[in-house]
């Protein structure tokens, strides 16, 4: 396995934003309250929030940045690139980071591009904008990254209880003797099919018999268009696969787990998130969760928990963090960095 490292390259701020609107996983009816809350206790999330009233995930991809943008008083003619990791898309074509670079006023001469990954997203995003950066390359770089996942109108009865939407914007800046980054990319096509909407693409078009409801043998109805999540796959491959990464890398730092402030996960599910964290160790503290108040939120899930539960710490001090994440591909990364006070405001909601 190789394990790459980034050097002179700084994060200066990290933004999450959600939509207003949320769904309260408790609000169902009376008959069905105690299966429930045994769900719940098991995936640990109450709260998903969700796109309303012709929101989209771009209009949230916008605010995220000029957030970023104004507190860290960057003016829009310093950055270099704008890219966005996102599977929700503003349209099919054109890529939605060349609209998101006129909607946000930044200048023709701004890099941008869309990249299609889930909830490995983060640390390959950040990966992706750090390769970008040197003294003879970029300066200055914003990492778009998040989904919109829980409004997706599904028909899938399971998938309804885990997914928000949301997105974040991480600023990345050239800085001589930043300290490094290292990171650990993964890839296993033969489990394409584990999470996965069977139509819609060019292998099988939209047609007739694309939101036909059909029960699978998992007992879940669901339509062509919707997302087909094999959860018991995805749960053997994400304990299995996140800890041996994550060890990897620790061994390529020369660190030992009580050496990281921080281990931030893809926000999977509760069982998950437990799993790895009692295969990799440490202490609960050093494992924050942000899925009680914002469910799976895909690629925003890993800044999500950041500044959902380390906003103060994080803007006040030097943070060392081992990030992962995990999913859709299938495809995994972990990624170490330290910040070191940064630009790190609480989720910031959006109306």
């Amino acid at each position: 396995m190789t394990i790459s490292i980034i050097e002179n390259v700084a994060v200066r701020g990290i933004v999450t934003v959600v939509p207003e609107a949320y769904i309260d996983n408790l609000d169902v009816p009376e008959d069905q309250l105690r299966q429930r809350q045994r769900l719940i206790k098991h995936i640990g999330i109450r709260y998903r929030h969700i796109c309303r009233n012709g929101m989209i995930f771009s209009d949230l991809a916008q605010k995220s940045v000029e957030y970023l943008l104004d507190g860290l008083g960057w003016e829009g003619d310093s950055i270099d690139a704008l890219i966005l990791v996102t599977q929700s898309p503003e349209y099919t074509i054109p890529a939605t980071s060349c609209i998101l670079q006129d909607r946000l006023g930044l200048p023709t001469s701004v890099s941008a591009f869309d990249i299609n990954l889930g909830c490995s997203g983060y640390t390959y995003g950040l990966f992706t904008c750090a390769s970008m950066i040197g003294k003879k390359r970029f300066k200055r770089v914003i990492a778009i990254i998040g989904d919109q996942s829980g409004s997706d109108g599904s028909a899938d009865n399971g998938w309804e209880v885990l997914f928000g939407d949301s997105c974040s914007a991480t600023a990345l800046e050239f800085e001589e003797g930043a300290s490094d980054m290292y990171f650990e990319g993964n890839t296993d096509g033969s489990g394409y099919d584990k999470i996965i909407i069977p139509h819609g693409g060019r292998r099988h078009p939209f047609g007739a018999d694309s939101l036909q409801p059909i029960t699978g043998e998992d007992g879940i109805t669901r339509s062509p268009m919707d997302v087909k999540l094999d959860g018991p796959a995805i749960m053997n491959f994400s304990v299995n696969k996140a800890p041996e990464s994550i060890n990897r890398v620790l061994a390529s730092l020369g660190k030992n787990v009580a050496d990281i402030d921080y281990f931030v996960m893809h926000q999977a599910n509760k069982m998950i998130n437990d799993t790895i964290k009692f295969k990799v160790g440490g202490v609960p503290e050093q494992w924050p969760l942000s899925l009680e108040n914002y469910g799976n939120t895909s690629s925003t899930s890993i800044p999500m928990t950041i500044t959902g539960n380390l906003s103060k710490e994080t803007s006040e001090g030097k943070v060392k963090w081992l990030t992962c994440g995990f999913g859709i591909g299938l495809s995994w990364g972990t990624l170490y960095f330290e910040t070191d006070k940064i630009f790190c405001p609480p989720p910031i909601e959006i109306k």
